[in-house]
């Protein structure tokens, strides 16, 4: 893994942590385990931290860029990343695999839809982050055999709880929204609710794994 990083100054009140433009599990653990640290055992001044897939934009008041500096490079020294992390239990998401996009997924990269389906939920995807909107995980990696870039033009409404592939990413689209992924499927699971007291049922770090439901099962489980 490569260990080079950056911290600059975004504003008066905020500094990144970058290790550059990369998309890789072992730096996106680094980040997320400092971020984690902040929240438990932070300087004075913290106010928020936000992981990205290879930066992490720290918050602060009342205190300045060179202190904030210090502190962190100390704590990037010192941390043990390579100690074992609380395992959390794989998420098991259940999707009805019936989206706009599947028999085009499944054109382009000469499969069946019941292959494309396979493959998708053969594997476990690390959650990099969240974004775009709140509680939107992008996940990764996609298999390479199913791995189909975003759509040119985006949709003016994807549906709520749509499962969809970018790229080597594939995500949850936690409410309805304007959206360029290509769609394969949607769960039934409502992925964000400002109204529970975990507001998003994911989190930056988790594991998550899908799993085909029919349609009778999706109609059982619908919380939209």
């Amino acid at each position: 893994m490569n260990k080079t990083f950056t911290i600059s100054p975004l504003n008066e009140n905020a500094a990144l942590v970058s290790f550059g433009n990369v998309i890789d599990i072992d730096v996106n653990n680094r980040i997320i385990g400092l971020h984690k640290f902040l929240r438990q055992d932070s300087f004075s001044g913290f106010t928020e931290s936000v992981p990205a897939y290879a930066s992490l934009a720290v918050f602060y008041k009342g205190v300045s860029f060179k202190s904030v500096n210090k502190f962190l490079m100390k704590s990037l020294d010192e941390l043990d990343f390579n100690e074992p992390a609380v395992v959390r239990p794989t998420l098991e998401i259940p999707v009805l695999y019936d989206g706009d996009d599947l028999d085009l997924v499944a054109e382009l990269h000469q499969l069946a839809r019941e292959e494309v389906i396979a493959i998708h939920t053969s594997r476990s995807y690390h959650v990099f982050m969240l974004g775009f909107l709140p509680g939107f995980s992008y996940m990764g990696t996609v298999d390479d055999r199913i791995a189909t870039p975003r759509k040119s033009s985006p949709r003016i409404l994807v549906p709520a709880g749509s499962v969809g592939i970018a790229g080597y990413q594939t995500g949850i689209y936690p409410q309805s929204s304007p959206g360029g992924w290509q769609l394969i499927g949607r769960t039934p699971l409502k992925i964000f609710d400002a109204g529970r007291s975990k507001t998003c049922l994911i989190d930056a770090g988790d594991q998550v794994k899908f799993s085909p439901i029919s349609k009778t099962e999706f109609e059982k489980l619908n919380e939209y």
